[in-house]
């Protein structure tokens, strides 16, 4: 675990301005939105080592000039716009900055934007309510559900767009190193728990000629599932259960070879994990590899990544179910374990986003 996290060894002149980015995070979220969606960094990249003023930014991009001097002496603040070596005080010159290059460029920082602006932002008012009552409390701000995965498929658009965009980006980057772990010993059958549009499926059928998957999600999610399999060509090797999860009487069908969950069990209380996994256990047997891939917090390469999970942490707080998270190793292997499995290995650091692939079989 990072050194930054037993040691408080910043100053207090830093501590102190490090709180200030806090106290005004509303405002500076919204800023560097502006200056990405409006066009401003644009503009000022396009310029590059010559620099822009603020008066030819509200020229060429048609913004009044008192709005792009607002937002542009914020993105001086944040780093993300740097005067220009030959700026006067009288008519400053711009260029793009280390910090306005990743929120332009950076997949992951607009991906992350993207989902806190769609998603996240209006619920997080309700955070502490969510907190007392381990519930929801934000989660009206989209809708009419108890939880948010109920109501994916009736989210608008644009939500859609963030919500899967934010889901995807992280767990399908790590397919590529996990595929040939999980086919390393023959798989017939998979069960894909929690298969939500059936990437994964796919990518196993592609890459396995033999394999058939079984999705095991929410009716909402495996109808997307099983649309998004016919359109690969995989209809005849791809189906689907339609279940929750968390139902007492909900039952896993036997037989599989394989179980895999992809970022699936993040969505679960730890209680609500091993009732899971006794679920599970009841129906593999002594040969069956029970596949887990999360995004660790204690288990990333760095900080950042680190942060962006623990902050993904309260989206579930306050929007996702009330009583989730983003997991440490030990608390999430426990969880597991205490349902009648054992940890085989562990592979970490697994695709760019640092996931982990736990594979456990019954004790």
């Amino acid at each position: 675990m990072f050194d930054f996290y037993y040691q408080d060894q910043i100053s207090a002149t830093d501590a102190k301005f490090e709180a200030q980015k806090i106290a005004f995070a509303p405002l500076s979220f919204h800023a560097a939105k502006a200056l990405r969606d409006m066009g401003i960094l644009d503009e000022i990249s396009n310029a590059r080592k010559k620099g822009v003023t603020v008066s030819e930014l509200s020229q060429k991009l048609g913004i009044p000039l008192y709005g792009v001097g607002v937002l542009v002496e914020m993105g001086l603040g944040m780093g993300a716009i740097k005067l220009h070596k030959d700026s006067k005080e009288d008519d400053l010159r711009l260029t793009l900055g280390k910090v306005g290059f990743f929120l332009m460029k950076d997949q992951m920082t607009q991906v992350n934007m993207d989902f806190s602006e769609d998603i996240c932002y209006l619920g997080a008012e309700d955070m502490q309510q969510a907190i007392r009552e381990g519930k929801p409390a934000g989660l009206k701000h989209l809708g009419n559900w108890s939880t948010v995965y109920q109501g994916l498929s009736q989210l608008t658009d644009q939500q859609k767009k963030s919500w899967f965009g934010f889901d995807h980006f992280y767990s399908d980057l790590a397919f590529p190193e996990a595929l040939p772990i999980v086919f390393a010993s023959p798989v017939g059958r998979l069960f894909d728990i929690g298969g939500n549009t059936a990437k994964w499926a796919i990518a196993c059928c592609k890459y396995n000629p033999d394999v058939h998957v079984s999705i095991i999600d929410l009716p909402g999610q495996t109808a997307v599932a099983e649309k998004n399999a016919r359109a690969a060509g995989f209809e005849g090797r791809i189906d689907s259960v339609p279940c929750n999860v968390l139902d007492e009487t909900t039952e896993f069908p036997k037989g599989a070879d394989a179980v895999w969950m992809s970022q699936f069990l993040d969505c679960f209380s730890l209680e609500e994990i091993t009732g899971i996994l006794t679920k599970i256990h009841t129906a593999a047997t002594p040969e069956t590899d029970v596949y887990v891939l999360e995004p660790l917090w204690d288990k990333q390469r760095f900080e950042a990544a680190a942060y962006s999970l623990q902050a993904t942490s309260l989206y579930f707080t306050c929007i996702a179910n009330g009583n989730s998270k983003m997991y440490r190793f030990e608390e999430l292997k426990h969880a597991v374990e205490i349902a009648g499995f054992e940890l085989k290995e562990a592979h970490h650091t697994v695709g760019p986003n640092s996931y982990s692939l736990l594979r456990f079989r019954t004790k």
